[in-house]
């Protein structure tokens, strides 16, 4: 199997995530309550979000939108988030 993909996670999160959530190195989230992709890694082990994003986000509010990830795009995705840690 080729490694994941992190540029392709980067592109899911800008598709899927950025309208609330600051998705790269720098910035304010759009959403003041909506963390930064780039501190994830402080909240939580990134490799433990596979299992979520596969099922479908749950999160304690409304406002985020259910949607799931197949297996390729959890890989890239996990791979961008990976990407922001360093």
């Amino acid at each position: 199997m080729p490694p994941p993909d992190a540029a392709a996670g980067q592109r899911l999160a800008e598709q899927r995530c950025a309208a609330c959530h600051a998705v790269g190195r720098t910035g304010a989230s759009p959403r003041a309550n909506a963390p930064a992709f780039r501190d994830l890694h402080n909240r939580y082990p990134v490799d433990q979000l596979a299992e979520a994003l596969a099922e479908g986000i749950v999160t304690g509010h409304p406002d985020m939108p259910a949607f799931t990830f197949d297996r390729a795009e959890i890989e890239a995705f996990l791979a961008y988030l990976r990407s922001l840690e360093r």
